[in-house]
C-alpha cells in the first residue's frame, strides 16, 4: 500500500507543473491565484500530497489543493474552488486528501469547508462526495455551469458552428474597422473598471472594486497569464476582455462593453483574437465561464449566456459545491442564511 506524506506547498514551479498536468484544471488552482488572495490580506492554504516511493527514488506529488479562508459572517470557512487536483480513481489517495482538508478546516477554526472540484456532474461524482460525507452546499462556489469551445477545431470549423447572428456580428465588426489590442499592464485595468461600472448599471449586477480587479491582474500578468483585450473604433473603447491563460484552458474571466460597443459588435472580435492566441500557446480549451440554463429566461445573466452560446459552445456542468461540515451546530446558521440569500438573488 502506498505511503503518503502531506505538507504545505512551497515550490511554485513544482505546483504549477503538477496542476497543469491535469487537462481539467484551470487557473482556480494556480499558484498565482492564491498570490492574489494573499495580496488581499486573506489567509490561504496550499497543500500537496507526496507519495513515498521505493528505495533510490524521489517522492512525487500525487495530489494538490489550494483554498482561501473566508471570514464570512454566516460562518468562517475554507473555500476550495476548482480542486483538489488528483486522480479520483485512487480511493485511498482521495480519502487522504479529504482527511487533510478536514484537518486544515479545523486548524483554521472553520465552521465548514466548501469544495467545488473539476469533476463533471454525474451519478458517480455525486455518490463519491456523498460517500466522503459531504453535503450539497446551499450556495455556489465559482462556476458550476460553463460554456466550452474545443480549440483543436480550426477557425473555419468554429465559425461554421456559430449561430448565424454571431457570424453576422463578426462580419459587421470587421467592416467597422475595429482595432484589437492587448495589454499586460495593470494600470490599464483602471479603464476596464470604469467601463465595468457602466456595464453593471445596464445589466443590473454588482461590480468588482478597482482594487480587486487590479490585484488579480497583477498576480497573473507578470507571467503572461493575464491579458487585457481591447476593441477600439476611431480611438474609442468599445469592449474589453480580461482573459486568463493557464494550463489547458483560456478563460474569459471578465468582460465589459460600452453602449457603442454593443452597436458596433466589438466583443466578438476580442474572443476570436483570444482564441487564436490561445492556440499559439498550445491551449486546447476556451472557457466562456459561466452560463445559465437555456430555458432560464428570467435569470439576470440569460442575455450574456445566449451571447456565449452563439459561439457554438459545449455545455459543461461541474459537480456543484459541497460542504464538509466541521461544526454542525454553527453550520445550521450558515445553511439558513445562504438558502434565503440564494432565493433572494435568484442564483
Amino acid at each position: 500500500m502506498a505511503k503518503y506524506k502531506v505538507m504545505t506547498a512551497t515550490d511554485k514551479k513544482a505546483w504549477d507543473k503538477f496542476v497543469t498536468s491535469f487537462p481539467e484544471a484551470n487557473f482556480l488552482q494556480s499558484w498565482d491565484f492564491y498570490e492574489f488572495h494573499k495580496a488581499r490580506g486573506l489567509e490561504i492554504v496550499r497543500r500537496i500530497v507526496l507519495e513515498e516511493p521505493g528505495a533510490g527514488r524521489r517522492a512525487k506529488i500525487v495530489a494538490a489543493y489550494a483554498g482561501v479562508v473566508e471570514h464570512a459572517k454566516r460562518g468562517r470557512h475554507l473555500a476550495i474552488a476548482g480542486g483538489p487536483i488528483l486522480d479520483w480513481s485512487r480511493k485511498a489517495l482521495v480519502r487522504k486528501v479529504f482527511e487533510d482538508i478536514h484537518f486544515m478546516g479545523e486548524k483554521n477554526d472553520c465552521v465548514f469547508v466548501r469544495v467545488r472540484p473539476q469533476l463533471e456532474l454525474s451519478d458517480k461524482s455525486q455518490k463519491l462526495f456523498r460517500d466522503l460525507g459531504l453535503k450539497k452546499a446551499p450556495m455556489y462556489l465559482s462556476v458550476e455551469y460553463a460554456g466550452i469551445l474545443d480549440l483543436t477545431k480550426s477557425e473555419d470549423e468554429i465559425l461554421a458552428g456559430m449561430r448565424q447572428r454571431l457570424r453576422r456580428a463578426l462580419r459587421k465588426g470587421a467592416k467597422n474597422n475595429i482595432e484589437v489590442t492587448t495589454s499586460t499592464d495593470p494600470k490599464d485595468i483602471h479603464t476596464f473598471y470604469e467601463i465595468q461600472l457602466q456595464t453593471a448599471k445596464r445589466h443590473d449586477f454588482v461590480s468588482f472594486s478597482e482594487d480587486f480587479l487590479t490585484k488579480q491582474f497583477q498576480a497573473f500578468a507578470p507571467n503572461g497569464e493575464a491579458v487585457l483585450y481591447t476593441a477600439k473604433h476611431e480611438g474609442e473603447i468599445l469592449a474589453q476582455n480580461f482573459m486568463i491563460f493557464y494550463g489547458n484552458e483560456a478563460s474569459y474571466h471578465y468582460g465589459v462593453s460600452s453602449e457603442l460597443g454593443t452597436k458596433l459588435s466589438g466583443a466578438p472580435l476580442l474572443h476570436m483574437q483570444a482564441m487564436r492566441d490561445a492556440r499559439e500557446r498550445g491551449i486546447k480549451r476556451y472557457s466562456f465561464w459561466g452560463i445559465v440554463a437555456e430555458d432560464d429566461t428570467k435569470h439576470r445573466f440569460y442575455g450574456v449566456s445566449q451571447f456565449k452560446r452563439g459561439f457554438g459552445v459545449s455545455e459543461l456542468k461541474y459537480l456543484p459545491a459541497h460542504d464538509l461540515i466541521i461544526r454542525p451546530m454553527a453550520y445550521q446558521k450558515t445553511k439558513i442564511i445562504e438558502t434565503i440569500r440564494r432565493k433572494c438573488r435568484h442564483v
